[in-house]
């Protein structure tokens, strides 16, 4: 499931790209953003594809083996434990996975196997492959430990393959980390008995007009944000403040004023996190300083009228 700081980053990346190509075609931009947000599932299962692509190559590596003209016993009666691990072969029979792979065609593994390679050529000298293939053991939690342990430590962390997505889709940077943690989570909760489930990264309804609403409200009040953040910050040029750092002040506004449930201490966090991964050091110094005077005249005001959650 997409959460809210994953919908606050994309709306910061939208705002961000409406300001730099001075447009004010907002509808264009909305569509855009929706379907950004929505590709998340496209990498949750190539991710998917990948292991059973490193799968299907390891077979092949066995199969040439097998042909060798002087081939060894070893070569003759491998050891087939990696290929037949049963996790891999319950992603393999998702009906799901495979009509969603179909409908989009994500067959990028067919054209892009030097990635492929990279991470096979990795797991088999990994100390972890050697003690799983050798265990002795033949069992559903062995299997799905080892495939837990590629993903996390040898699949996620390759900047090769990072930097592959993001020659794809630049918006998959961002959604990388969301994607990775919920495949981890999807393993942890397989079981034997159980076929596999494909999860839906869906936005909720709710969360898609949040979306929406945040993106609109922070471009169309601008204008009287920019004003107000001046009257606090007297020693600064506006020009020199970090570009992200006034469109996170104003997003961080927009839900003071326009979101009465969200609790004003959840938005300020929530910004805070933000400033630190996408701007500055002192980022989230100087936003925090300027919000908490802010929100200080918008009490003073009556300006803020939280509800319900958003009285906490």
């Amino acid at each position: 499931m997409v959460n809210r700081r994953h919908i606050r980053i994309k709306v910061m990346q939208s705002i961000y790209a409406v300001l730099q190509s001075r447009s004010d075609d907002l509808k264009k931009q909305e569509k855009f953003l929706l379907f950004n947000i929505h590709k998340a599932k496209d990498l949750y299962v190539l991710q998917l594809l990948f292991l059973l692509a490193v799968r299907d190559l390891s077979m092949e590596h066995i199969e040439i083996k097998k042909k060798k003209y002087l081939a060894t016993e070893e070569d003759r009666n491998p050891n087939l434990k990696f290929v037949e691990n049963s996790v891999l072969k319950s992603i393999e029979n998702s009906p799901a996975l495979k009509d969603y792979a179909r409908d989009k065609k994500l067959d990028q593994w067919k054209d892009n196997r030097e990635y492929v390679r990279i991470v096979l050529d990795q797991m088999t000298e990994d100390e972890k492959y050697l003690d799983y293939m050798n265990s002795g053991r033949n069992d559903f939690k062995e299997d799905r430990d080892f495939i837990i342990y590629l993903f996390k430590e040898i699949v996620a962390p390759n900047e090769k393959l990072f930097d592959f997505y993001e020659s794809i889709n630049l918006g998959w940077v961002d959604d990388y980390p969301l994607v990775n943690t919920m495949i981890l989570k999807t393993f942890k909760q397989m079981k034997a008995s159980h076929s596999f489930d494909l999860k839906d990264l869906v936005v909720k309804e709710d969360d898609e007009e949040f979306l929406l609403e945040l993106f609109r409200k922070a471009v169309l009040h601008q204008d009287e944000f920019t004003d107000e953040i001046d009257a606090k910050t007297p020693n600064w040029d506006t020009e020199r403040i970090a570009d992200l750092d006034m469109i996170l002040i104003k997003m961080a506004l927009t839900e003071f004023l326009y979101f009465p449930s969200i609790p004003t201490k959840v938005t300020i966090n929530e910004y805070i996190e933000i400033a630190k991964d996408y701007s500055t050091t002192k980022s989230s110094y100087f936003i925090n300083g300027v919000l908490d005077k802010l929100l200080k005249d918008y009490n003073n005001s009556g300006k803020l009228n939280k509800i319900g959650r958003g009285l906490l």
